[in-house]
This record gives structure tokens, sequence and C-alpha cells, in this order.
């Protein structure tokens, strides 16, 4: 079993900044990529920013510049890293990883997080 858990969001002023962390846990071999997506009031569940266990990132267009994505290899953590916060960022921020549980081609699963509320205001 593996779990994500998050943590890190929040209500802040436009212009501010906030840290989300997510942790995962439980049996496997290794970590792949890991991520954040968001999902606004009536809209689809979007990309944020990924990276992959060597560092490689991806970032939506409309964040970089303003978020950071990095993670923690020894403790199978990953972090964004918001600043210069706008109302459009207000969402629900899920993490994601895509986890080896075993070493077979077919071993690998993606997991989500319960994810957490993020609130911008103008």
């Amino acid at each position: 079993q593996v779990q994500l858990v998050e943590s890190g969001g929040g209500l802040v002023q436009a212009g501010g900044s906030l840290r989300l962390s997510c942790a995962a846990s439980g049996s496997f071999l290794y970590v792949n990529v890991m991520g954040w997506y968001r999902q606004a009031p009536g809209k689809q569940r979007e990309l944020v920013a990924t990276v992959t266990s060597g560092g490689s990132t991806i970032y939506k267009d409309s964040v970089k510049g303003r978020f950071t994505i990095s993670r923690d290899n020894a403790k199978n953590t990953v972090y964004l890293q918001m600043n210069s916060l706008k109302p459009e960022d207000t969402a629900v921020y899920y993490c994601n990883a895509d986890v080896r549980l075993r070493s077979d081609y077919n071993g690998v699963f993606r997991y989500w997080g319960q994810g957490t509320q993020v609130t911008v205001s103008s």
C-alpha cells in the first residue's frame, strides 16, 4: 500500500507565497516521476509541474518563473514552492507519483494524494 500525504495549503493574499509538500510512504522499490496537478471549481484537473528522480522538470506555462518544484529522493518527498501567487492559482492541488512496486515491465503504478486547498485572495 502506497500513500501520498500532502501539506502546506491555505489562504494567502495575491503576491504571497506558499510551499506545498507531499511525502510518499509504504512498500515500494522506488518513486519515478512526482508531480503536482490542480483543479479549480468547474474546471478539469491540469498539470502544474513534474520532476523526475534525476531532477528534470516540466512546468505549466502560466506558473513558469513563479513556481519551483523540487524533491528529496531520500525522503520520497516532493515540494512546490509557489511565489507571486495570483487569484487564478486558486484550486485544490493534488500530488501524484509514479511508483515502482515490482521489477517487471508492468510494475509501475500511479498514486494520488488527497488534495490540499490553495486560495489566493485579491
